[in-house]
């Protein structure tokens, strides 16, 4: 990891005001052997102060996050702020660019790449530079997430609990500020593990605030405001912004990981009997899988392992044997996060 990033960039992180310009990311090929791949940035900068890095676009088909970023990069100004903010709105921007959740470059999957090789495929460049210039910089790391094309997702703000008992508890403060309706604490074993984002962050002892803001390859109205004014309150709270008149949240409901997701066991054409947000029991019906090849026959008739807060479900009907089907949370002990 002590290698030196390739990815270079004009903008200076130093310099107070705001400034819009790209991080770029080197890409040979035969028709540019010089060529560099543009990755927007936004540095908003006020003096000395805490700085929050603010992430959307780790994966490309996920759209409330890009939106919310975009409209708090148009209207966030150096003067009302102390402190730096600086704002990826699309960062793996070749994934954005495609509309896909890996990088149509290489099929990387940015969040499974941590903490990445300076001199590895793009996507692995991205992922060692955030681990190596922006990690070092930031108090404060938010990265908003939906489902994508294959997910629907409950919305929630999501932590990965770590060994740092003073980490855990400012990530937890941060859960309540956040103001989701649900508080996810998460093992990151069904995600990506030790090769995500909040894992590279850990040793270095900052904060990461991810968030699930609903899905399809949509755009929900509801998680896109909910990401702005999660990401306004969580500036306040780090006093990079002295705004005391947001509207503040409901209490987060905290849970965790249950186990028991349900998967295609087969192929077919799937029809779903419960929403994300829903509460379900073991046993109860999940919904069909029709066959495409064998009309006359009768349809799958799946039921729920486990009991639980339904937190994803399949977005597409078509389905393929071992698509995840719906995933589960349960409440953790204390329910409430206060």
């Amino acid at each position: 990891m002590s290698t030196p990033t390739r990815i270079w960039t004009p903008v200076d992180f130093d310099r107070d005001g705001k400034q819009t310009g790209s991080l770029r990311l080197p890409i040979s090929s035969d028709l540019s052997a010089y060529g560099w791949i543009p990755i927007p940035v936004v540095c908003i900068r006020n003096g000395n102060g805490p700085t929050a890095v603010l992430i959307a676009g780790t994966h490309g088909d996920e759209y409330e996050g890009q939106v919310a970023l975009l409209e708090l990069a148009r209207s966030i100004e150096a003067s009302t702020i102390t402190g730096r903010i600086l704002i990826l709105p699309a960062l793996n921007f070749p994934a954005v660019e495609a509309g896909r959740r890996v990088s149509p470059i290489d099929e990387g999957n940015l969040n499974r790449l941590y903490p990445g090789e300076a001199h590895g495929t793009a996507t692995q460049m991205i992922a060692h530079y955030v681990t190596t210039v922006l990690l070092p910089m930031a108090d404060l790391v938010v990265d908003l997430h939906s489902g994508g094309r294959s997910l629907d997702y409950v919305s929630c703000a999501l932590v990965r609990p770590c060994a740092d008992r003073q980490l855990d508890e400012r990530q937890m403060e941060m859960l309540r500020v956040f103001g989701a309706p649900i508080g996810y604490v998460t093992d990151g074993k069904g995600g990506g593990g030790n090769t995500t984002l909040p894992a590279a962050a850990e040793p270095l002892g900052v904060p990461v605030i991810t968030a699930e803001l609903g899905g399809g390859a949509m755009l929900r109205a509801d998680g896109k405001e909910l990401a702005r004014l999660a990401v306004l309150r969580l500036l306040d709270h780090m006093g990079i912004r002295t705004d005391r008149t947001l509207p503040q949240p409901e209490e987060t409901r905290v849970m965790v990981s249950q186990s028991g997701s349900l998967y295609a066991e087969s192929d077919g054409l799937f029809e779903p009997a419960a929403m994300p947000g829903d509460e379900v029991t073991a046993g109860q019906h999940a919904g069909y899988l029709h066959s495409i090849e064998r009309p006359t026959d009768s349809p799958i008739n799946l039921t729920f392992g486990t009991s639980g807060l339904v937190a994803c479900r399949r977005f597409p009907t078509l389905t393929k044997r071992g698509d995840c089907l719906y995933t589960f949370m349960r409440d953790i002990e204390g329910g409430v996060q206060k």
